[in-house]
């Protein structure tokens, strides 16, 4: 008999714990979110099933493309005395600048996103204050740029003010732009079937997965009783009684499939079932929710009030 300590039984020890790992699907839901990009090496093996796509680099991709006709059109018109620079000049200084700039401005929409979970304060107050942020690194850049590559000098104050001025003018308006333009997606993109003139033979009961492009995106045996949906990333994480999986959806858009059960949008990131609150946590001014599978869901201030006059805490 092979003693306790033998390779064959290390491995099959090993082969086990694997096995435990594989057989109980996530339950805490606290597996970081390079699972959804690379995928899970433990949970997946079984299944095989590929890691979602990855929109963001086409968003990238597109908005690179924007920002080049943003440049050359800057190019043409020769803004703030550039016109008199050959067009050969222009192009080159403007789409350099449009590139530099989205890889300077982009970034801010995360700095928005976490001030507003801090402060609560209106969005578009934090994106002035993100855009001025950022205006600071470019205006230095464009600064620099007009004298390559002979030494740049310091400039005045002056000076400093005129550039800071016009770079946040440029930056601000294409900022604001690009803000436009997502919010135009999103509108386009949370489409709700129109039920109510559709074939009542072939109209599918609601929450099954034929009919919920959400619940057909999770594994079987994690069921369809939906208690929370957190945002990540690009991605969602849908908690079910029974487990967690990551879906490539976003939140605004998952939270119309789960519109025929009875929750709210607590948090920013957040979308909590009501039947899945069990007790409400305090801590000083944060509230949390404390939900089935010992999850706790973070209640933001401005829906403290809004809970509270629904009977949620």
């Amino acid at each position: 008999m092979p003693s306790a300590r033998s390779p064959a039984i290390a491995s099959a020890r090993k082969g086990a714990r694997l096995r435990d790992l594989v057989g109980k699907r996530r339950i805490s839901g606290a597996l970081p979110l390079y699972e959804a990009r690379m995928g899970s090496q433990v949970e997946r093996m079984d299944t095989a099933k590929p890691a979602p796509a990855k929109p963001l680099a086409r968003k990238i991709v597109i908005d690179l493309v924007i920002m080049t006709v943003i440049g050359v059109v800057l190019a043409f018109v020769g803004p703030f005395g550039s016109f008199a620079e050959p067009l050969a000049y222009r192009l080159v200084g403007w789409v350099s600048f449009a590139w530099i700039g989205y890889a300077i401005y982009s970034p801010m929409s995360w700095v928005v996103d976490r001030l507003y979970d801090l402060l609560e304060l209106p969005r578009p107050l934090l994106w002035v204050f993100a855009v001025a942020l950022a205006t600071l690194p470019m205006t230095a850049i464009v600064w620099s740029m007009g004298f390559l590559p002979s030494a740049v000098p310091l400039p005045s104050l002056e000076q400093a003010l005129f550039s800071y001025f016009n770079v946040f003018l440029v930056g601000g308006g294409i900022t604001a732009f690009f803000y436009m333009i997502e919010a135009r997606r999103d509108q386009t993109e949370m489409v709700v079937p129109d039920v109510a003139h559709s074939d009542p033979e072939k109209v599918t009961p609601p929450g099954t997965a034929s009919s919920n492009p959400l619940i057909a995106q999770l594994p079987a045996e994690l069921g369809s009783d939906i208690i929370a949906l957190e945002m990540e990333d690009h991605y969602v994480r849908a908690h079910t009684a029974l487990g967690s999986e990551l879906v490539l959806m976003r939140l605004r858009d998952a939270m119309v499939h789960v519109a025929d059960i009875e929750g709210q949008q607590v948090h920013r990131s957040w979308w909590v079932a009501r039947h899945a609150v069990e007790d409400v946590v305090r801590d000083g001014r944060n509230i949390r929710l404390k939900l089935a599978r010992d999850m706790e869901a973070p209640v933001s201030r401005a829906n403290v009030a809004v809970l509270r006059d629904a009977g949620w805490i």
